[in-house]
Formats: C-alpha cells, structure tokens, sequence
C-alpha cells in the first residue's frame, strides 16, 4: 500500500471537533433557508469565500454568523450525524464531540431538547457507520463564571452522554483563572476537565489552565513551545495536548505546517493527538490533518499510528473500551502493515 493510502486507512479517534464547526457548506446554505437567513449566502461559492479568516478573531466572527442561522433545536441531529459520517469516512472509530450550549440557550433554544438531537445524531451514526460519539460541554469562557455554573446545572439535571467541560472562546480578555470554581464543581461531578489555551493567548493561558483548572487535555496549546518550564509541567501532570495542525493554520496561529510544534512537543515528552477543530470551516479533515503532518513535518507512518494510539490512551472512555479500541486499532495496522 502506498504511503498516503495507508495514513487514509489508519484507525483513527477524533477528540477535538466542534458539532457546530462541522456544518458543511451545503448544509450552511438549508440552515439559512431555513432560518430566514437566504440573503446571506447565494450559492457554495459564497460559503467558500466566507470561510477564509484573516486572523482568529475574524474567525470567531464567522463562526457566530454560522451559529446565527441555527434556529430549531432538531437542526442539531443534521449537523452531529454529518460531522460524525465525514469522520466515519476518515476511519475515525471514536469522537469526542464539543458542544457549546449557551450560544444557542442565548438565542432562544432549549438545552434539553438540543442534546436530545444531537444523541438522535450520535445513535444513527453508531447505528449506520459504526462510530462511536461522546460529548463535552463547551464553557464558553466570554460568557463568565456564573453562566459557566448555569450550564454545570443543566448537565447535572440532564447529562445524557456528556463526559466533560471544556472552556472555549475568546483567550484575549478572558483568561481561565476566573473558572476555578466551575472546574472543582465539575471535577465533583464526575467530569473531564479540558480547555482551549495558547491557540490565540500566550502560555500564561496555559499556565492557568493547569494550575487553577486542573486540566487533563488541552486544546491546541501551541503557546506551551515557547515556554520549556511549561513544557516539563505539562510532561509531569501527564497532560494530553489536543493539536489542530490545519486550523492553526488558517487562523493565522501558525505561519505554516512546517512551524507547527507537534515536533517540539513530541520531543520534550508531550502526549499529542491530532484533531480537525473545524473541519468544513478550514477546509479539512482527520485524513488531512495526518497527511498535513506526513508532506510537512516528515511524520512517518509509525509516528502517526502512535498519535492515534496516544488518542485512544488519552481519551475520556471507560477502561474496558478503551483496552478494546487499542487492540482493534493495532489488528487494524498490522493488516495495513502486511
């Protein structure tokens, strides 16, 4: 098998994908249809020039328009089982999907109801592709601590399918140390801590992520490689870095692939995945990502099994699945090794 097809048939476990950063363009175009919202985009051509950023907070701004023509909570079950069937096509076995509830509470939609969806979505898919799906709740760190405790009470009244926290949004002006006692409340509740930090803040982002969040993942953290004392903590905290290769890119977070710190991180010890982000929005998915690391950063075919080994150890599943995964991922290389 050549090179590039074998990396596309590599078993895969996607941690670090936004459901609503997965609507497809076509998909874009029925949701402002259906929300009145036609004027926006007039053909997928449009949709394409609207997907490219000048830097991160034009893609923040792009993202909410996205968020905007999301009107019925039913839209949820379209956009989770899309999400999961691109996946699905990348032999992605397992995803971690972030959901970010008050953007829509905010708008008017139940939360109830949106997660009933979005497990109709996740139920078709297991049932029709055969991958599996978790869910983290997105904090959404502009919208302050006391909504961030809001949103724990939701999950505790209705928490189906739900694993873990994240804190995405916004670094510049909303740093993690505020969130402290929404995390511990968390962690009493049984979930998984993660947050977005050092994608568009330096690593004093990540610093307070893991001193006062107590993090077990971090999302994108490409700051953490400008701060070799940051790095031997996250090393000693074992620490899992959730890197978006692609979509630092196209935000700007980056200047190319070949700046990208996964060789960095890898070298002083860091457990690294490698995740879409925003698949539609940035052009990619996990096939991407994995060749992006291959044609760029010279990753070897070896390496990137590892990463997806390193993505099943790190994921928030229960031991017994998560042995499972691992063997089925191993039979499955060696069939690609043959």
């Amino acid at each position: 098998m050549e090179t590039e097809d074998a990396i596309r048939a590599l078993p895969k476990l996607e941690q670090h994908v936004h459901i609503v950063g997965s609507t497809r363009p076509e998909t874009l175009l029925w949701l402002a249809q259906e929300s009145g919202k036609s004027h926006l985009f007039g053909s997928l051509d449009d949709i394409t020039r609207f997907f490219q950023y000048r830097d991160f907070p034009h893609f923040i701004q792009v993202y909410t328009m996205v968020d905007d023509c999301i009107t019925r909570e039913s839209q949820y079950e379209r956009l989770t089982y899309e999400m999961l069937e691109s996946d699905a096509l990348c032999n992605v076995r397992h995803v971690e999907a972030i959901f970010s509830a008050n953007d829509h509470v905010r708008r008017g939609l139940d939360y109830g109801l949106m997660l009933d969806s979005i497990n109709r979505g996740i139920r078709r898919a297991k049932r029709d592709l055969g991958v599996s799906c978790t869910i983290r709740v997105d904090l959404v760190r502009n919208y302050g601590p006391k909504i961030g405790m809001d949103t724990l009470g939701w999950i505790e009244e209705k928490g189906d399918n739900i694993v873990a926290v994240d804190l995405g949004g916004s670094e510049h002006g909303f740093p993690p140390e505020p969130y402290e006692g929404v995390y511990r409340r968390a962690a009493e509740m049984g979930l998984h801590l993660v947050a977005h930090a050092g994608e568009a803040a330096g690593p004093e982002s990540v610093w307070g992520a893991i001193d006062r969040l107590g993090v077990e993942r971090i999302g994108h953290g490409i700051a953490a490689a400008r701060d070799a004392k940051l790095m031997r903590r996250i090393v000693e905290k074992n620490i899992t870095i959730e890197a978006c290769p692609v979509s630092n890119l196209r935000t700007g977070a980056v200047k190319s692939i070949e700046a990208h710190p996964m060789r960095t991180f890898m070298r002083n010890g860091i457990r690294v995945t490698v995740n879409s982000d925003d698949p539609p929005m940035f052009g990619t998915d996990m096939n991407n990502e994995y060749l992006a690391l291959y044609r760029g950063l010279g990753f070897t075919l070896d390496e990137l099994f590892k990463i997806s080994l390193d993505a099943v150890d790190s994921a928030f599943l229960p031991e017994e699945e998560r042995m499972r995964l691992r063997g089925e991922f191993i039979k499955t290389y060696e069939r690609i090794m043959i």
